[in-house]
């Protein structure tokens, strides 16, 4: 029961994610947006005024399915507003928001009761549906559904009135026209030759992403802390200590250092961060050495911050950037139900890993994020300061000359 409650909010995620896409698409990146507003808002007083287990079960679920809309539609819009000298540190900035706000019910959770902490969720909800009018819809999106003046405003409101937007403008109209002879139809159409190495990019940064561990971490932390021998609160106090100025660095150096970097950097530092927690786990068993609870919460914070400099925001904003306008609905679709079908299955199955072996289990982790780097270097490409449409015709030429 305790496995399933913890991981029922993905199980929401993942619904949302199927349909992510099509929402975006349908209703444009702010009618998306002002969906899982309003989602959120039903899950979050699902749980404020439970009475039994099943709204508090309905009102995780509610909440879940906002997550996994807005998961791909806040990178995807973001990555379409702005200039590409600055695209990489905005798209990072939503995670970093996400770690401010994850980070704050941490503490905020430690002096108020669960209801009152669900309470607050409703806020950063209302005031996001009052402030959506304000903001401009995405010009790439107007474009691909053909109010090329909209699409010209828009891009004016966003870059200021005195920008200049003419070449701007003439390549996203020109990169759309081009696609528009492809159109979507259906899922099967994402599977061309075409699309093959954006595909197995964005599908594979979740896939390992996930599989690193990072849920398992994050939603039993303090089991691990217990069973580690070392203070629970301590141990999740210096987590949200050391994740918020990490990701803040991250969002630093993104357009500065490249993807490429930060990402083999961060995949490093999580595999060793599990390995940390694996043999401190393994000595515990062992009774070899009596300090090593200080061992698991060195690793707990190593994973921690290692992930938070670029394996928890990077995957998000490459995806955004590498599938064409045709395409990325459903594309954003597919890589959001991979990554949100990675975490329920890492959320559900930890405690019964963990009855297995503690250590064995975060073992497995540290060889997925050993390989992760493999992956990087091998397939991923740097896309710092390259427009969407150049990002996105190099990757399809790749894919055809393969």
């Amino acid at each position: 029961q305790y496995s399933f409650f913890g991981s029922i909010s993905t199980i929401g995620a993942l619904v949302g994610a199927v349909v992510s896409g099509k929402v975006a698409d349908m209703f444009g990146r702010r009618g998306a947006m002002a969906i899982t507003g309003l989602f959120n808002i039903f899950g979050w007083l699902a749980i404020v005024f439970s009475k039994n287990a099943w709204w508090l079960d309905i009102g995780r679920v509610s909440t879940g399915f906002g997550v996994g809309i807005i998961s791909y539609v806040v990178p995807v819009y973001i990555a379409e507003i702005t200039p590409k000298n600055l695209r990489g540190a905005f798209t990072a900035g939503n995670q970093l928001m996400i770690c401010i706000g994850a980070s704050t019910m941490y503490l905020v959770g430690n002096i108020i009761t669960w209801r009152l902490l669900a309470l607050t969720g409703i806020f950063p909800c209302v005031i996001q549906l009052l402030g959506l009018p304000f903001i401009p819809e995405s010009p790439r999106w107007l474009a691909k559904n053909g109010q090329w003046d909209d699409s010209k405003s828009s891009l004016l409101l966003l870059r200021g009135k005195r920008a200049n937007i003419l070449e701007e403008a003439a390549e996203i109209r020109d990169y759309t026209v081009t696609l528009e002879q492809s159109k979507e139809s259906s899922i099967m159409e994402l599977f061309q030759r075409k699309y093959a190495h954006s595909l197995l990019i964005g599908v594979g940064l979740m896939v390992l992403q996930q599989f690193g561990g990072v849920n398992a971490i994050g939603y039993y932390a303090s089991s691990i802390f217990v069973s580690a021998g070392f203070s629970e609160r301590v141990g999740t106090t210096a987590m949200v200590i050391i994740q918020v100025p990490m990701t803040v660095l991250g969002v630093l150096l993104m357009d500065k250092s490249g993807r490429h970097p930060l990402l083999l950097v961060s995949a490093g530092g999580t595999c060793l961060g599990c390995f940390l927690i694996g043999l401190s786990f393994l000595l515990q068993e062992r009774t070899v050495w009596e300090s090593s609870p200080f061992l698991s919460l060195g690793g707990v914070l190593i994973f921690t911050g290692s992930f938070s400099l670029g394996m928890g925001g990077i995957p998000w904003v490459i995806m955004s950037e590498i599938f064409p306008i045709n395409v990325k609905g459903i594309a954003g679709s597919l890589v959001a139900v991979v990554s949100w079908f990675g975490s329920w299955v890492i959320t559900y199955s930890f405690n019964f890993l963990v009855q297995w072996s503690f250590a064995g289990t975060f073992f497995i982790f540290a060889a997925i994020c050993g390989f992760t780097i493999i992956f990087v270097i091998k397939l991923v490409p740097e896309t710092t300061g390259c427009t969407l449409e150049e990002i996105q015709a190099s990757l399809i030429s790749f894919g055809l000359e393969k």
